[in-house]
């Protein structure tokens, strides 16, 4: 699993035209999943993400931050030949989703409050970034 976290002075995701999920002051998730993910590396990149110490040397957890959780199965697109990416690395979307719930569950049995996008649905995205401060986590 892989997840780019942003820290953001707000960030929002819109489906349809209305606002699905919103958060001030905390971290934009963006997760993607492969073939060989596990719910055990979901948890544990869940805590990853709680415990980063990223908002001013603190962590989500010291602050009680929020998330912004959004499914990305791009981050796993390969580029490296030719121009168009190829996304073989990314799982598919039945194997996905259930992981990405597991991660979100992982969270929010840590206390996290967490916002997300919709599964398969066209998502627009918005947020301010702070810092800039983006990291890429990765198991």
């Amino acid at each position: 699993m892989r997840a780019l976290v942003q820290t953001v002075s707000r960030a929002s995701v819109t489906v349809d035209g209305a606002i699905v999920g919103e958060i001030k002051d905390g971290l934009l998730v963006l997760v993607g999943v492969t073939h060989d993910d596990t719910p055990a590396k979901a948890a544990e990149l869940a805590r990853k993400t709680w415990e980063l110490r990223v908002l001013e040397d603190r962590s989500a957890a010291d602050l009680a931050a929020p998330l912004l959780v959004i499914s990305q199965f791009t981050l796993y697109g390969d580029a490296r030949k030719g121009r168009r990416p190829s996304w073989s690395a990314a799982a598919p979307a039945e194997a996905a989703e259930p992981l990405i719930e597991e991660y979100v569950t992982a969270l929010r049995a840590r206390g996290a409050t967490v916002e997300t996008g919709r599964f398969r649905a066209h998502m627009l995205v918005e947020s301010v970034n702070v810092g800039p401060c983006t990291v890429l986590l990765e198991l």
